[in-house]
């Protein structure tokens, strides 16, 4: 895990269009109920199963309600072999 990023750094960087994957760990309905543009929904419990679509990625941002959460799935998605040389923060504060 490289560190949490700030929600302002975050919409600058998605603004001028850098190439960020948005991990969105809540479940389906919340994700459904709102999430940020351009995020994905792979819920936490799911992320094991589901890491490998992850690879690839230069950077990866996760997201959660209150910033705790996704600082562990980050933490996971940084010690994965398919995305050890992606950036993969958590936004501080959550959604």
């Amino acid at each position: 895990m490289d560190g949490e990023i700030d929600p302002e750094r975050l919409a600058t960087l998605l603004a001028e269009r850098e190439e960020i994957r948005i991990v969105d760990i809540r479940d389906q309905r919340a994700f459904d109920r709102g999430h940020l543009p351009e995020s994905e929904c792979i819920p936490f419990p799911e992320l094991t199963a589901r890491i490998a679509e992850l690879e690839g990625a230069s950077r990866i941002v996760t997201v959660c309600p209150h910033g705790i959460a996704s600082q562990q799935a980050a933490q996971l998605i940084g010690s994965y072999a398919g995305t050890e040389s992606a950036r993969v923060e958590s936004l501080r504060g959550g959604i």
